[in-house]
């Protein structure tokens, strides 16, 4: 039994959680009474299935298993986490609160809400300490930021556990360390969307010319540096004081109306509603979504590559997650060093695996390998390394999107200075790729080959002497264009 989440409400918002839990391994129990709940997160779902794996580099988890409850009580019993994602009425969280602390009174309760405090949230609750606010982005699933939001009343340890099993399933909980009506982030939106209204209100701009505005310009240089970071560069040299200096006088000029709030009525709404059916009226909301997680997976996998902003936090999961394979002590039997997924980023026009994948799927099979002989990135750093001097590749069968890899490795002989292994890629029982490989030990400030250090031979040597017992494989001294035996 895996370990298990319940997600309370399954909007947008809560099918986000959801997907996000279930795709990092977790199972999840839903309870929302709308009949339709069901399929809304269905499609959440197909959603993130589609998109999530693009960010990763190492293999997703086994997806966790869904249910949909009949009761509260049935979601939450057994549940590690839960999230509350129900409408945003005070009374109405109250009683759910209740009904949930009726049967999981010390669970980690995180709420969704984007705007009340924790202390709020907390009042008549049976036990307080428990409940706090785990404010997500939308779609939960891609976005990696949850401002995670405590009162007094909430324990440092309670917590810290809430935050650790963010970051598990690839989040960035951000501690906001005082409570405040809507938190930090949507304060700032707030700010941004009243302003906005004004401008359409007023005959200014129309909503798709501001989003333009965005889109084309500032919101391309938020999304990788934030608000700070971006006017520190736009101070030049001097920095960040000379930016203040030069800009703090606008504060005193009458550019916004933040002060101000337009009249809320039919009209406004109309006016607003009807310029954005013009803006994107012609595509669905399910074609939106998907447009908005192609396009956000670009940018997160530009920032991944550079890691920086929300990249870094998708490295840190990855790396989370990238653990080593190896089975046991050297047997009579290759050794298992690798598992692995075919990503998106993986396959080619066909939808299957692209010929570099192959070796780089034996690369991380020897790496692995190297890192179990004790000539890993430290032993490198130190100025020794194994390069590789000769590979053979075979391909054997396709692989497609999805499919889970087995790197295994076969010592066939080894020296002081010489390493020559056998690697192949499985799909379950079927051969993909077999790999063979020399290995020469290297000093890498002398540029030439070198015995390798006694500690690494002596982690090599036994392996290499229990694999003598394995049988040759039929492939191994082949050439480029011979023909089977």
């Amino acid at each position: 039994m895996g370990r298990k989440a319940a997600i309370i409400g399954g909007g947008v918002i809560g099918g986000g959680w959801a997907a996000r839990f279930l795709l990092n391994g977790w199972d999840v129990a839903v309870f929302d009474p709308d009949p339709q709940a069901e399929r809304k997160i269905g499609e959440v779902l197909a959603n993130a299935r589609a998109s999530l794996p693009a960010l990763s580099d190492v293999p997703m988890p086994a997806e966790g298993r869904l249910t949909f409850a009949a009761t509260i009580t049935e979601a939450v019993e057994g549940a590690e986490y839960i999230q509350e994602s129900v409408s945003e009425r005070l009374d109405l969280k109250h009683r759910v609160f209740a009904q949930i602390q009726q049967v999981a009174p010390d669970t980690l309760l995180g709420s969704s809400t984007s705007g009340f405090k924790p202390s709020e949230l907390q009042q008549q609750a049976a036990n307080p300490g428990s409940i706090f606010v785990a404010h997500p982005f939308n779609p939960v699933y891609l976005l990696p930021l949850a401002e995670v939001v405590p009162s007094e009343k909430n324990p440092a340890d309670k917590i810290e556990a809430a935050k650790e099993i963010l970051r598990e399933i690839g989040m960035f909980p951000l501690h906001i360390r005082k409570e405040i009506d809507a938190h930090i982030a949507d304060r700032f939106l707030e700010a941004v969307w009243r302003e906005a209204l004004w401008l359409v209100k007023d005959g200014i701009a129309t909503t798709e010319e501001i989003d333009e505005a965005i889109r084309m310009g500032f919101g391309l240089r938020w999304g990788q540096m934030g608000l700070f970071e971006t006017y520190r560069v736009a101070g030049g040299e001097a920095g960040m004081k000379h930016f203040m200096a030069q800009f703090g006088p606008c504060l005193q000029w009458p550019w916004t109306k933040l002060t101000d709030v337009p009249e809320f009525n039919d009209e406004l709404v109309d006016l607003i509603a009807g310029q954005s059916d013009a803006q994107s009226g012609h595509h669905s909301i399910r074609e939106l979504e998907r447009i908005r997680d192609s396009n956000l997976i670009g940018f997160l996998r530009a920032l991944k590559d550079r890691n920086w902003g929300a990249g870094k936090v998708l490295r840190d999961h990855d790396a989370r997650r990238a653990t080593a394979f190896h089975t046991g002590e050297p047997a009579g039997a290759p050794l298992v060093m690798a598992q692995m997924q075919v990503l998106p980023g993986w396959i080619d026009y066909n939808g299957h695996m692209t010929e570099s994948r192959y070796l780089f799927a034996a690369s991380e099979t020897s790496d692995a390998f190297l890192r179990l002989i004790g000539a890993g990135m430290d032993y490198v750093a130190a100025g020794h390394s194994y390069y590789t001097a000769e590979t053979h590749i075979m391909h054997l069968d396709e692989a497609k999107l999805g499919d889970r890899l087995t790197g295994t490795l076969q010592v066939l002989s080894s020296d002081e200075k010489r390493l020559h292994v056998f690697i192949r890629i499985q799909k379950g029982d079927d051969t993909v790729a077999t790999v063979e490989q020399m290995l020469l030990h290297v000093d890498m400030k002398a540029g030439k080959a070198c015995p390798a250090a006694p500690e690494v031979l002596a982690r090599l040597n036994p392996i290499a002497e229990a694999h003598k017992a394995l049988p040759r494989p039929a492939s191994v001294g082949r050439h480029v264009g011979q023909r089977k035996q």
